[in-house]
C-alpha cells in the first residue's frame, strides 16, 4: 500500500480548521521534541501536553472570546492541550500506541504525517531550505563521493537533487524580480517605493540571493565543481576497466562475476549521474548569470521610476494639484477663486506661483536692493564640480546616436536600434528634442511597437525634416 492510500479521510480536517495556524505550530514542536524522546515509540501523552503547553504560551489567541471552538467544543486556557492534542489523534496526524515498558501511551508520527510536518518547519523556518538550494551543498556531496572508498551512487544522487533545487530556487528568483518590477511600477508615492524596496530586502530570494553571491560565492566554487566532475568521471571510468580486466579471469555467473558485474552496473550508472550534474551545472551557470544581467536592468529601472517620481511627483495623491487641474476645467474659476479668497480671508488679490518662485511670510516687506561686494575664495574649479548636477549625456552623445540612426536624412526608430537601456534613455532625449524644441521643422510619424530580448520596450518612429 503507497503512502497517499494510508491517509485517513480525516486528516485534512486539519486545514479547515479556524485554528490552522496553532495546529501546524504544535505539530512542528511535538516533532522537535520526538527526537529527545525516551520512549522509542515516541512522547507520552503528558510530555505532548506539556510541550503544547509551552507552545500555547507563544500564542497571541485571547481567551476571554466566546467564539473559541473546534467541531462544537469550546476551548479555554484549562482545557486546550488535551483537545488540540485529542484533535491530531483523530484526524490522524498523531498515532497513541501503549508501550509496556512506561505502562502508558505514547504518541508517535505516521510516516504520512512526517512529510506534512517537515514542510510546515520549512514554511515556518525558510533559513532551513538555504542549504539545500545551495552550490556548497553540490560541492560538498561530489567531494564526499571522490573521497569515499565505497563510492555510494546514493552520495551523487543527492547532489543531482540539490543541484535541480539550485537551479529552481535561480528560475524563482527571476520571476522573484520581475514581480518586484511589477510592484514598484504600481507605486504612485515615494513612500510606496521604499515599502517596497524594505519588502524586498527582507525577501527570502533576495536573502538566498546574498548568500549565493557572497559566502556562497558562485564563481569560487564553480570551477572546483567542474574539477571534482572531471575527476569524478575520469575516476569511475579508471575504475571500470579495472573491473572489466578482473573479470576475463573469472568463472562465468560464479558469485565474484555477478560481484565484479554489479561493480561495473554501479560504475555505469555513476558516470550517467555526473553527466546530468554536469549539465544541470550548465544550466545553473547560464541562469545565473541571467539572473546577474537582470537584476542590472531592474535595478535601473527602479531607479528611473524613483527619479521619476521625485522629479514629478503623483497628481492624484496631490490635492492642490487636483485642485487646480479641476479650475482650470471650470468655466467660473475666477468667481470660484474670489468666493474662496474670501472664505480664507485673503488680504491681496492671488498670485500665480511658478517654478521659479520663492516661498515668503505674508507679511514680509520687499527689501531694498543692495549690491553687495564678490568676496574671491580659493576654490578650486574641481572642488565646485562637487556641487553641479550634470546631465547622463552629452549633446554630442546625442548627435551621434541620431547620426548612426539616420537613412537619406531621416531618423529612424527599427528593431535593432536599441540594445540595452543606455540606448533607450537616448532614444528618449531624441524624441523629446524633436517633439518639443523642433516640432514647427520636422514630422514624425509612429511605427510598430517593439520589444528587445532584455523585455525593454519602445516604439518605433520616423522623424524627417520638412
Amino acid at each position: 500500500m503507497s503512502i497517499k492510500n494510508r491517509i485517513p479521510k480525516e486528516f485534512y480536517k486539519l486545514f479547515n480548521s479556524k485554528y490552522v495556524e496553532y495546529f501546524q505550530r504544535i505539530l512542528i514542536a511535538l516533532y522537535e521534541q520526538s527526537a529527545s524522546s525516551y520512549s522509542l515509540l515516541g512522547l507520552t501523552e503528558e510530555e505532548c501536553q506539556d510541550t503544547i503547553e509551552m507552545e500555547i504560551s507563544t500564542f497571541t489567541m485571547d481567551f476571554s472570546q466566546s467564539d473559541l471552538e473546534e467541531e462544537g467544543e469550546l476551548l479555554t486556557r484549562a482545557n486546550m492541550e488535551s483537545v488540540m492534542l485529542r484533535k491530531l489523534e483523530e484526524w490522524g496526524w498523531l498515532r497513541k500506541d501503549y508501550d509496556e515498558s512506561l505502562n502508558c501511551y505514547v504518541v508517535s508520527f505516521p510516516d504520512y504525517s512526517q512529510m506534512f510536518t517537515e514542510l510546515f518547519g520549512r514554511l515556518y523556518n525558510e533559513e532551513s531550505s538555504m542549504e539545500r538550494e545551495s552550490l556548497l551543498t553540490i560541492y560538498s556531496h561530489l567531494f564526499t563521493y571522490h573521497s569515499s572508498k565505497e563510492k555510494d551512487n546514493e552520495i551523487l544522487k543527492s547532489a543531482l537533487q540539490s543541484s535541480k533545487a539550485l537551479l529552481q530556487m535561480l528560475s524563482n528568483m527571476q520571476e522573484g524580480i520581475r514581480g518586484f518590477f511589477e510592484e514598484m511600477t504600481k507605486q504612485k508615492t515615494f513612500l510606496g517605493i521604499q515599502e517596497v524596496l524594505v519588502q524586498e530586502m527582507n525577501n527570502t530570494d533576495s536573502q538566498k540571493y546574498a548568500i549565493l553571491t557572497t559566502t556562497d560565492s558562485f564563481y569560487r566554487y564553480k570551477e572546483e565543481v567542474k574539477e571534482l566532475i572531471d575527476q569524478n568521471l575520469m575516476g569511475n571510468e579508471a575504475r571500470k576497466q579495472e573491473l572489466l580486466q578482473r573479470r576475463k579471469g573469472l568463472e562465468a555467473d560464479s558469485f565474484a562475476w555477478r560481484r565484479n558485474e554489479r561493480g561495473v552496473q554501479s560504475c555505469d550508472e555513476a558516470m550517467e549521474i555526473l553527466f546530468q550534474i554536469n549539465r544541470e551545472f550548465d544550466g545553473i551557470e547560464r541562469r545565473y548569470n541571467r539572473l546577474i544581467d537582470q537584476k542590472r536592468v531592474f535595478a535601473k529601472r527602479a531607479a528611473a521610476r524613483i527619479r521619476y517620481i521625485l522629479a514629478e511627483g503623483d497628481v492624484e495623491e496631490d490635492h492642490t494639484k487636483a485642485l487646480i487641474r479641476l479650475l482650470n476645467m471650470s468655466d467660473r474659476k475666477d468667481e470660484i477663486l474670489k468666493k474662496l479668497g474670501e472664505r480664507m480671508g485673503m488680504t491681496e488679490r492671488f498670485a500665480v506661483l511658478k517654478e521659479r518662485s520663492f516661498a515668503k511670510p505674508r507679511d514680509a516687506k520687499k527689501k531694498a536692493f543692495e549690491p553687495q561686494e564678490l568676496v574671491k575664495t580659493g576654490q578650486s574649479e574641481e572642488q565646485l564640480d562637487e556641487f553641479v548636477v550634470k546631465p547622463l549625456y552629452t549633446k554630442a552623445q546625442i548627435r551621434e546616436f541620431r547620426r548612426q540612426n539616420e537613412v537619406d536624412g531621416a531618423f529612424q526608430v527599427t528593431k535593432d536600434t536599441v540594445h540595452t537601456v543606455e540606448d533607450l534613455e537616448k532614444l528618449l532625449y531624441v524624441w523629446q528634442e524633436a517633439t518639443e524644441i523642433a516640432q514647427e521643422t520636422e514630422e514624425i510619424v509612429i511605427g510598430e511597437e517593439f520589444t528587445t530580448e532584455e523585455g525593454l520596450q519602445y516604439s518605433g518612429f520616423t522623424i524627417r525634416r520638412k
